[in-house]
């Protein structure tokens, strides 16, 4: 397929990463945000709706003819579909929740979302068994830094990755994350919020991205 000269003399450093996203309106929405925006590309990663669903096409309102989108990928094969030192971002809705290891109140933490606690937990259960097995200790979780979404992160070709609101963000993608050197991006929200809606986070992320590489742009002219 060939895509608008426009689109592609607009195109940026810029790629989403769709993370089971389930969701066809939501899809859909990201998809136009993305074309908005400038995105280089988006991945879908297996477990996402088709793109091509008649309501993700419809919620897009052209947007699959603007941009490249590559569907139904596995995690392994995702590091081929990336610039040469991408580093990988996750929105993720449960920004600290790493921190609430530690305590017994996730509401402490204002934007907990206990769904996404639960899962991760069961993540650290099945590594324990396991680690009793081997004999092995180890962290439960990656250890991703969390920055504000409005702090600098676009100083290298950056992809940002997008969770569903039912499943959150997968562990294969705070993998990535990590092993590229990439942080998770809080959009922080008043307490008493469980989360910002999938398509809501990644518009903010993505023009705050395209924002952040206007400026560096105009900086350096």
């Amino acid at each position: 397929m060939t895509y608008p000269k426009t689109q592609l003399h607009h195109s940026l450093p810029l790629l989403l990463i769709c993370d089971n996203l389930r969701d066809p309106g939501n899809l859909g929405t990201i998809l136009r945000s993305a074309a908005g925006a400038g995105c280089s590309k988006v991945l879908l990663t297996k477990g996402c709706v088709d793109a091509w669903e008649p309501k993700v096409l419809r919620a897009g309102m052209g947007a699959h003819f603007q941009l490249p989108i590559v569907n139904n990928l596995d995690w392994e094969a995702v590091p081929n579909y990336l610039a040469p030192n991408t580093r990988v971002y996750v929105a993720d809705n449960c920004g600290l929740y790493a921190r609430a290891q530690t305590s017994n109140k996730a509401s402490d933490y204002g934007w907990l979302c206990d769904r996404q606690l639960s899962k991760f937990h069961k993540y650290e259960e099945e590594e324990e068994e396991e680690d009793l097995e081997t004999g092995a200790s180890k962290g439960w979780l990656p250890e991703l830094e969390v920055q504000s979404y409005d702090l600098d992160w676009t100083e290298a070709p950056a992809a940002v990755v997008i969770g569903g609101e039912t499943h959150g963000v997968s562990l294969e993608s705070l993998q990535l994350a990590e092993s590229t050197g990439g942080k998770r991006l809080l959009i922080p929200v008043v307490p008493g919020v469980d989360s910002l809606n999938s398509a809501m986070a990644a518009s903010i992320l993505l023009f705050e991205g395209k924002r952040q590489l206007r400026l560096r742009a105009e900086h350096w002219s």
